[in-house]
């Protein structure tokens, strides 16, 4: 069990760190994906202030002490990028993106919201995996 833990957390800290970065380093597709209702002045602080979250979260997750809050605040943002999600697998030719694809990435949200929740809890008293504060 206790690798499992780890294993989770590896996986979300790798997402989320990885996503933060793409934010800065492919700007223009997050920008893209934007929902339209969103004013375009928006788009780029939007994309910048959710990729330094990300990478900071996913920091927040190494951390015992803040692990368990990393953990709900990256499940809220998740949950704050899935109109992104839900407007590209809704457009898929905006994107040139299989929307079988797209559905499967917004089915992954959900398990990548459980893979948080479980990976960044407390474990029962009698438990080998990582602590969190």
């Amino acid at each position: 069990m206790r690798f499992l833990r780890y294993a989770g957390l590896f996986v979300v800290f790798a997402w989320f760190m990885l996503g933060g970065i793409g934010h800065f380093l492919n700007t223009e597709f997050f920008v893209r994906i934007m929902p339209p209702y969103i004013p375009y002045f928006l788009y780029k602080p939007l994309v910048f202030f959710s990729g330094v979250f990300e990478v900071l979260f996913a920091i927040g997750v190494l951390i015992p002490f803040f692990r368990k809050w990393a953990g709900y605040l990256l499940i809220a943002l998740t949950i704050a990028v899935t109109p992104a999600n839900v407007h590209m697998w809704l457009n898929p030719e905006l994107f040139d993106i299989d929307e079988n694809m797209l559905l499967l990435r917004l089915v992954f949200q959900l398990v990548l919201i459980g893979i948080i929740w479980w990976s960044t809890r407390v474990p029962p008293p009698n438990s080998q995996a990582p602590q969190s504060g």
